[in-house]
Protein backbone atom coordinates (compact mmCIF):
# COMPACT_ATOMS: atom_id res chain seq x y z
CA UNK A 1 0.00 0.00 0.00
CA UNK A 2 1.24 3.42 -0.35
CA UNK A 3 2.41 5.63 2.31
CA UNK A 4 0.60 8.55 3.27
CA UNK A 5 1.51 11.67 1.42
CA UNK A 6 2.01 13.90 5.05
CA UNK A 7 4.21 10.84 6.56
CA UNK A 8 6.16 10.97 3.41
CA UNK A 9 7.29 15.03 3.44
CA UNK A 10 7.57 14.99 7.08
CA UNK A 11 5.14 17.37 7.47
CA UNK A 12 1.64 17.82 9.63
CA UNK A 13 -1.58 17.78 7.79
CA UNK A 14 -2.59 21.19 8.30
CA UNK A 15 0.54 22.35 7.14
CA UNK A 16 0.75 25.43 4.87
CA UNK A 17 2.23 25.25 1.40
CA UNK A 18 5.13 27.24 2.18
CA UNK A 19 5.97 24.46 4.86
CA UNK A 20 5.11 21.73 2.46
CA UNK A 21 7.39 23.32 -0.16
CA UNK A 22 10.28 23.95 2.66
CA UNK A 23 10.39 20.04 3.80
CA UNK A 24 10.25 18.67 0.04
CA UNK A 25 13.36 21.26 -1.10
CA UNK A 26 15.09 20.16 2.04
CA UNK A 27 14.40 16.23 1.50
CA UNK A 28 15.38 16.52 -1.98
CA UNK A 29 18.80 18.55 -1.58
CA UNK A 30 19.60 15.49 0.65
CA UNK A 31 18.85 13.06 -2.53
CA UNK A 32 21.90 14.73 -4.39
CA UNK A 33 24.42 12.04 -5.68
CA UNK A 34 27.56 13.68 -4.00
CA UNK A 35 25.84 13.52 -0.96
CA UNK A 36 24.20 9.71 -1.36
CA UNK A 37 26.70 6.81 -0.93
CA UNK A 38 26.79 4.56 -4.18
CA UNK A 39 24.94 1.83 -2.09
CA UNK A 40 22.21 3.58 -1.47
CA UNK A 41 21.48 5.29 -4.63
CA UNK A 42 18.69 3.25 -6.24
CA UNK A 43 16.76 3.56 -2.60
CA UNK A 44 17.58 7.36 -3.14
CA UNK A 45 15.79 7.29 -6.28
CA UNK A 46 12.85 5.58 -5.02
CA UNK A 47 12.32 7.80 -2.14
CA UNK A 48 12.80 10.92 -4.86
CA UNK A 49 9.69 9.83 -6.83
CA UNK A 50 7.63 8.75 -3.93
CA UNK A 51 8.37 12.36 -1.97
CA UNK A 52 7.91 13.97 -5.75
CA UNK A 53 4.63 12.40 -5.81
CA UNK A 54 3.69 13.62 -2.30
CA UNK A 55 4.75 17.30 -3.07
CA UNK A 56 2.71 16.82 -7.13
CA UNK A 57 -0.74 16.37 -4.47
CA UNK A 58 0.12 18.73 -1.74
CA UNK A 59 1.07 21.39 -3.43
CA UNK A 60 -1.55 21.75 -5.46
CA UNK A 61 -4.75 22.96 -3.59
CA UNK A 62 -7.58 20.95 -5.98
CA UNK A 63 -5.43 17.46 -5.55
CA UNK A 64 -4.67 17.90 -1.60
CA UNK A 65 -8.38 18.80 -1.03
CA UNK A 66 -9.42 15.88 -3.33
CA UNK A 67 -6.56 13.41 -1.52
CA UNK A 68 -7.43 14.68 2.40
CA UNK A 69 -11.23 13.65 1.49
CA UNK A 70 -10.86 10.38 -0.64
CA UNK A 71 -6.68 9.18 -0.04
CA UNK A 72 -4.67 7.42 -2.47
CA UNK A 73 -8.21 5.86 -4.09
CA UNK A 74 -9.59 9.81 -5.18
CA UNK A 75 -6.12 10.53 -6.80
CA UNK A 76 -5.59 7.89 -8.45
CA UNK A 77 -8.94 7.36 -9.67
CA UNK A 78 -9.11 11.43 -10.78
CA UNK A 79 -5.79 11.78 -12.03
CA UNK A 80 -3.04 10.09 -14.13
CA UNK A 81 1.30 10.27 -12.99
CA UNK A 82 1.36 12.67 -15.19
CA UNK A 83 -1.19 15.08 -14.07
CA UNK A 84 -0.50 14.55 -10.40
CA UNK A 85 2.78 16.74 -11.23
CA UNK A 86 1.08 19.12 -13.92
CA UNK A 87 0.17 22.14 -11.55
CA UNK A 88 2.68 21.77 -9.28
CA UNK A 89 5.13 24.77 -8.98
CA UNK A 90 8.51 22.56 -8.70
CA UNK A 91 10.27 25.99 -10.53
CA UNK A 92 10.64 27.97 -7.42
CA UNK A 93 11.19 25.19 -5.05
CA UNK A 94 14.95 25.03 -6.11
CA UNK A 95 15.71 28.32 -7.32
CA UNK A 96 19.20 29.31 -7.48
CA UNK A 97 20.30 25.60 -7.43
CA UNK A 98 21.06 23.00 -10.21
CA UNK A 99 18.66 21.15 -10.15
CA UNK A 100 19.29 19.24 -13.58
CA UNK A 101 22.19 18.06 -11.88
CA UNK A 102 20.53 16.73 -9.14
CA UNK A 103 17.96 14.65 -10.99
CA UNK A 104 19.77 14.10 -13.80
CA UNK A 105 22.81 12.48 -11.88
CA UNK A 106 20.18 10.55 -10.00
CA UNK A 107 17.90 9.23 -12.67
CA UNK A 108 19.21 10.10 -15.70
CA UNK A 109 18.17 13.00 -18.50
CA UNK A 110 15.85 10.94 -19.91
CA UNK A 111 13.62 9.94 -16.68
CA UNK A 112 12.99 13.80 -15.70
CA UNK A 113 10.06 14.01 -17.88
CA UNK A 114 8.57 11.23 -15.80
CA UNK A 115 9.13 13.13 -12.26
CA UNK A 116 7.63 16.62 -14.13
CA UNK A 117 5.18 14.99 -16.05
CA UNK A 118 6.92 15.85 -19.11
CA UNK A 119 9.87 17.40 -19.90
CA UNK A 120 13.30 17.58 -19.00
CA UNK A 121 14.54 16.31 -22.31
CA UNK A 122 16.60 17.81 -24.64
CA UNK A 123 15.29 18.89 -27.99
CA UNK A 124 11.87 17.78 -29.50
CA UNK A 125 10.83 15.11 -27.22
CA UNK A 126 8.22 12.72 -28.94
CA UNK A 127 5.48 11.30 -26.98
CA UNK A 128 7.02 8.31 -24.97
CA UNK A 129 5.25 4.86 -24.41
CA UNK A 130 4.61 4.13 -21.16
CA UNK A 131 3.06 1.02 -18.86
CA UNK A 132 -0.50 1.24 -17.92
CA UNK A 133 -1.05 2.17 -13.83
CA UNK A 134 -0.89 -0.60 -11.62
CA UNK A 135 -4.92 -1.29 -9.69
CA UNK A 136 -4.93 -2.22 -5.98
CA UNK A 137 -8.08 -3.97 -5.01
CA UNK A 138 -9.13 -5.39 -1.70
CA UNK A 139 -10.96 -9.08 -1.36
CA UNK A 140 -12.67 -10.21 1.39
CA UNK A 141 -12.72 -13.63 2.53
CA UNK A 142 -14.08 -16.12 5.32
CA UNK A 143 -11.34 -17.95 7.04
CA UNK A 144 -12.53 -21.45 5.78
CA UNK A 145 -11.80 -20.30 2.40
CA UNK A 146 -8.40 -18.75 3.74
CA UNK A 147 -8.14 -22.47 5.14
CA UNK A 148 -8.56 -24.12 1.63
CA UNK A 149 -7.95 -21.56 -1.15
CA UNK A 150 -10.69 -20.25 -3.58
CA UNK A 151 -11.07 -19.33 -7.08
CA UNK A 152 -13.47 -15.63 -7.48
CA UNK A 153 -14.65 -13.53 -9.71
CA UNK A 154 -14.21 -9.88 -9.35
CA UNK A 155 -15.05 -6.65 -11.09
CA UNK A 156 -12.71 -4.53 -12.08
CA UNK A 157 -13.15 -0.38 -13.29
CA UNK A 158 -9.91 0.20 -15.47
CA UNK A 159 -8.89 2.67 -18.19
CA UNK A 160 -8.16 1.02 -21.46
CA UNK A 161 -7.56 2.20 -25.15
CA UNK A 162 -10.57 3.65 -26.83
CA UNK A 163 -10.94 0.69 -30.01
CA UNK A 164 -12.88 3.79 -31.75
CA UNK A 165 -9.87 6.06 -32.08
CA UNK A 166 -6.79 3.62 -31.21
CA UNK A 167 -5.71 5.50 -28.02
CA UNK A 168 -4.67 8.61 -30.12
CA UNK A 169 -7.99 11.10 -28.98
CA UNK A 170 -8.65 12.12 -32.78
CA UNK A 171 -11.82 11.23 -34.56
CA UNK A 172 -11.22 8.56 -36.74
CA UNK A 173 -10.27 10.42 -40.84
CA UNK A 174 -9.85 13.88 -38.85
CA UNK A 175 -6.22 15.60 -39.18
CA UNK A 176 -3.88 17.19 -36.84
CA UNK A 177 -2.49 20.86 -36.80
CA UNK A 178 1.00 22.05 -35.07
CA UNK A 179 0.54 23.24 -31.97
CA UNK A 180 0.76 26.89 -31.40
CA UNK A 181 1.78 27.11 -28.27
CA UNK A 182 5.44 24.69 -28.90
CA UNK A 183 5.31 25.05 -32.28
CA UNK A 184 5.49 21.48 -32.38
CA UNK A 185 8.50 20.88 -30.41
CA UNK A 186 6.27 19.28 -27.78
CA UNK A 187 8.19 21.18 -25.01
CA UNK A 188 8.37 24.59 -23.65
CA UNK A 189 10.62 25.99 -21.33
CA UNK A 190 10.13 27.54 -17.94
CA UNK A 191 12.63 29.67 -16.11
CA UNK A 192 12.68 31.41 -13.05
CA UNK A 193 15.85 33.08 -11.45
CA UNK A 194 18.42 30.83 -12.56
CA UNK A 195 16.47 27.92 -12.71
CA UNK A 196 15.52 26.71 -16.15
CA UNK A 197 13.50 23.63 -17.35
CA UNK A 198 12.05 21.92 -20.22
CA UNK A 199 8.61 21.10 -19.36
CA UNK A 200 5.98 18.73 -21.44
CA UNK A 201 3.68 21.09 -23.56
CA UNK A 202 0.57 21.47 -21.26
CA UNK A 203 -1.88 22.33 -24.46
CA UNK A 204 -0.15 19.09 -26.92
CA UNK A 205 0.68 16.78 -24.28
CA UNK A 206 4.30 16.78 -25.54
CA UNK A 207 3.18 15.20 -29.17
CA UNK A 208 3.62 18.57 -31.19
CA UNK A 209 0.10 17.76 -32.60
CA UNK A 210 -2.98 19.31 -31.73
CA UNK A 211 -6.50 17.40 -32.04
CA UNK A 212 -8.75 19.49 -34.63
CA UNK A 213 -11.91 16.74 -33.51
CA UNK A 214 -12.00 14.73 -30.72
CA UNK A 215 -12.91 11.13 -30.84
CA UNK A 216 -16.96 10.91 -30.24
CA UNK A 217 -16.26 7.79 -28.31
CA UNK A 218 -13.63 9.16 -25.47
CA UNK A 219 -13.85 13.04 -26.13
CA UNK A 220 -10.30 13.30 -27.32
CA UNK A 221 -8.67 11.51 -24.12
CA UNK A 222 -7.81 8.30 -25.78
CA UNK A 223 -9.32 5.96 -23.04
CA UNK A 224 -12.08 4.69 -21.83
CA UNK A 225 -13.52 3.14 -18.67
CA UNK A 226 -14.54 -0.01 -18.77
CA UNK A 227 -15.52 -2.98 -15.84
CA UNK A 228 -14.08 -6.06 -16.61
CA UNK A 229 -14.77 -9.64 -14.82
CA UNK A 230 -11.35 -11.37 -13.75
CA UNK A 231 -10.87 -14.93 -12.16
CA UNK A 232 -8.42 -14.86 -9.57
CA UNK A 233 -7.22 -17.55 -7.83
CA UNK A 234 -5.96 -17.33 -4.41
CA UNK A 235 -3.94 -19.82 -2.46
CA UNK A 236 -4.52 -21.51 0.68
CA UNK A 237 -3.10 -20.01 3.55
CA UNK A 238 -3.30 -16.50 2.92
CA UNK A 239 -3.51 -14.03 5.78
CA UNK A 240 -4.66 -10.05 5.87
CA UNK A 241 -0.43 -9.19 5.60
CA UNK A 242 -0.82 -11.21 1.97
CA UNK A 243 -0.72 -8.76 -1.34
CA UNK A 244 -1.34 -11.02 -4.92
CA UNK A 245 0.07 -10.32 -7.66
CA UNK A 246 -1.74 -10.60 -10.80
CA UNK A 247 0.39 -9.97 -13.59
CA UNK A 248 -1.16 -8.00 -16.87
CA UNK A 249 -4.61 -7.07 -15.42
CA UNK A 250 -4.11 -3.54 -14.84
CA UNK A 251 -4.79 -0.13 -16.69
CA UNK A 252 -3.88 -0.33 -20.37
CA UNK A 253 -1.22 1.52 -21.16
CA UNK A 254 0.81 2.24 -24.76
CA UNK A 255 3.74 0.12 -23.38
CA UNK A 256 1.48 -2.13 -21.89
CA UNK A 257 -1.05 -3.23 -19.36
CA UNK A 258 -0.07 -2.61 -15.72
CA UNK A 259 -0.89 -5.66 -13.04
CA UNK A 260 -3.39 -5.87 -10.44
CA UNK A 261 -2.80 -6.22 -6.91
CA UNK A 262 -4.60 -8.00 -4.60
CA UNK A 263 -5.11 -6.96 -0.82
CA UNK A 264 -6.44 -10.06 1.16
CA UNK A 265 -8.74 -9.71 4.45
CA UNK A 266 -9.78 -12.32 6.27
CA UNK A 267 -13.08 -11.98 7.90
CA UNK A 268 -13.33 -12.56 11.80
CA UNK A 269 -14.54 -15.72 12.56
CA UNK A 270 -17.41 -16.58 15.25
CA UNK A 271 -15.64 -19.86 16.68
CA UNK A 272 -12.08 -19.98 15.63
CA UNK A 273 -9.45 -17.27 16.04
CA UNK A 274 -6.39 -17.35 13.70
CA UNK A 275 -2.27 -16.54 15.59
CA UNK A 276 -0.21 -16.98 12.49
CA UNK A 277 -1.16 -20.50 11.10
CA UNK A 278 -2.28 -21.39 14.67
CA UNK A 279 -5.74 -21.64 15.26
CA UNK A 280 -7.91 -21.16 18.78
CA UNK A 281 -11.09 -22.35 19.87
CA UNK A 282 -12.87 -22.64 23.16
CA UNK A 283 -15.15 -25.86 23.81
CA UNK A 284 -17.49 -26.28 26.14
CA UNK A 285 -17.56 -29.40 28.01
CA UNK A 286 -20.11 -30.57 30.86
CA UNK A 287 -18.67 -30.81 33.80
CA UNK A 288 -19.41 -34.49 34.13
CA UNK A 289 -17.80 -35.71 31.39
CA UNK A 290 -14.69 -33.34 32.34
CA UNK A 291 -15.37 -35.01 35.92
CA UNK A 292 -15.39 -38.46 34.80
CA UNK A 293 -13.52 -38.13 31.03
CA UNK A 294 -15.39 -38.41 27.66
CA UNK A 295 -14.46 -38.49 23.96
CA UNK A 296 -15.82 -35.29 22.64
CA UNK A 297 -16.26 -34.40 18.86
CA UNK A 298 -14.31 -30.79 18.03
CA UNK A 299 -14.61 -28.76 15.26
CA UNK A 300 -12.29 -28.14 12.62
CA UNK A 301 -11.50 -25.92 9.35
CA UNK A 302 -11.53 -29.22 8.04
CA UNK A 303 -14.59 -31.04 9.65
CA UNK A 304 -14.59 -32.15 13.28
CA UNK A 305 -12.46 -34.92 14.79
CA UNK A 306 -13.05 -36.38 17.90
CA UNK A 307 -10.57 -35.38 20.82
CA UNK A 308 -10.44 -37.46 24.13
CA UNK A 309 -10.76 -35.44 27.58
CA UNK A 310 -8.96 -37.24 30.53
CA UNK A 311 -10.98 -37.37 33.79
CA UNK A 312 -10.81 -34.45 36.18
CA UNK A 313 -9.79 -32.16 33.75
CA UNK A 314 -10.31 -28.46 34.67
CA UNK A 315 -11.42 -25.16 32.76
CA UNK A 316 -9.41 -23.31 31.00
CA UNK A 317 -7.07 -26.88 29.95
CA UNK A 318 -5.57 -27.05 26.74
CA UNK A 319 -4.99 -29.86 23.95
CA UNK A 320 -3.22 -29.26 21.01
CA UNK A 321 -4.66 -31.24 17.30
CA UNK A 322 -1.46 -31.57 15.82
CA UNK A 323 -1.84 -30.31 12.02
CA UNK A 324 -5.46 -28.83 12.16
CA UNK A 325 -4.68 -25.40 12.15
CA UNK A 326 -3.82 -23.17 8.95
CA UNK A 327 -1.59 -24.55 5.81
CA UNK A 328 1.57 -22.28 5.04
CA UNK A 329 0.92 -19.92 2.12
CA UNK A 330 4.15 -20.63 0.83
CA UNK A 331 3.69 -24.66 0.92
CA UNK A 332 5.12 -25.60 4.38
CA UNK A 333 3.39 -27.49 7.04
CA UNK A 334 0.21 -26.37 8.56
CA UNK A 335 0.01 -25.24 12.46
CA UNK A 336 -1.87 -26.91 14.87
CA UNK A 337 -5.45 -26.13 16.22
CA UNK A 338 -5.73 -25.01 20.24
CA UNK A 339 -8.71 -25.81 21.95
CA UNK A 340 -9.00 -24.20 25.31
CA UNK A 341 -11.48 -26.26 27.47
CA UNK A 342 -14.57 -24.08 28.89
CA UNK A 343 -16.87 -26.21 31.88
CA UNK A 344 -20.44 -25.71 31.37
CA UNK A 345 -22.56 -25.97 33.87
CA UNK A 346 -25.79 -26.12 33.82
CA UNK A 347 -28.61 -23.30 34.21
CA UNK A 348 -31.00 -25.10 35.51
CA UNK A 349 -31.57 -28.03 37.28
CA UNK A 350 -34.62 -30.49 37.78
CA UNK A 351 -35.49 -32.10 40.69
CA UNK A 352 -33.68 -35.27 40.32
CA UNK A 353 -30.72 -33.40 39.45
CA UNK A 354 -30.85 -31.05 42.32
CA UNK A 355 -31.10 -34.32 44.50
CA UNK A 356 -28.15 -36.66 43.04
CA UNK A 357 -25.39 -33.06 43.22
CA UNK A 358 -26.86 -32.60 47.08
CA UNK A 359 -25.85 -36.82 47.62
CA UNK A 360 -22.35 -35.84 45.42
CA UNK A 361 -22.02 -32.64 47.59
CA UNK A 362 -22.68 -34.69 50.99
CA UNK A 363 -20.41 -37.61 49.85
CA UNK A 364 -17.94 -35.14 49.51
CA UNK A 365 -17.87 -32.86 52.59
CA UNK A 366 -19.59 -30.38 51.15
CA UNK A 367 -22.26 -27.94 53.08
CA UNK A 368 -24.46 -25.64 51.19
CA UNK A 369 -23.04 -22.59 53.44
CA UNK A 370 -25.16 -20.08 55.66
CA UNK A 371 -25.59 -18.48 53.15
CA UNK A 372 -28.61 -20.49 51.97
CA UNK A 373 -27.29 -20.79 48.58
CA UNK A 374 -28.70 -23.87 46.57
CA UNK A 375 -26.19 -26.62 46.00
CA UNK A 376 -26.41 -25.50 42.12
CA UNK A 377 -25.31 -22.31 42.92
CA UNK A 378 -22.55 -23.39 44.76
CA UNK A 379 -21.35 -25.57 41.98
CA UNK A 380 -21.90 -23.18 39.21
CA UNK A 381 -18.96 -20.65 41.41
CA UNK A 382 -16.55 -24.01 41.65
CA UNK A 383 -16.54 -24.16 38.18
CA UNK A 384 -16.82 -20.77 36.91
Amino acid sequence: MKKDYYEILGVAKNATAQEIKKAYRSLALKLHPDRVPEAEKKEAEHKFKEMSEAYGVLSDPQKRQMYDQYGHAGIDQQYTSEDIFRGADFSDVFEGVDLGNIFGQIFGESDLGDIFGGGGGRGRRSQRSRRGRDIEYEVEIPLEEACRGVSRKITIPRHEHCAACNGSGAKPGSKMQTCGQCGGRGQVVMSSGFFRMQQTCSACGGRGQTITEFCPECQGRGQVRVTRKIDVNIPAGVDNTSRLRVSGQGEVGSAGAGDLYLYIRVLPHDVFERDGNNIHMRLPVSFVKAALGAEVSVPTLNGSVAMKVPAGTQSGKVFRLKGKGMPDVHGGSHGDQYVHVMIHVPERLNAEQKKLLEKFAEISGEDIGPSGESISEKIKKVFK
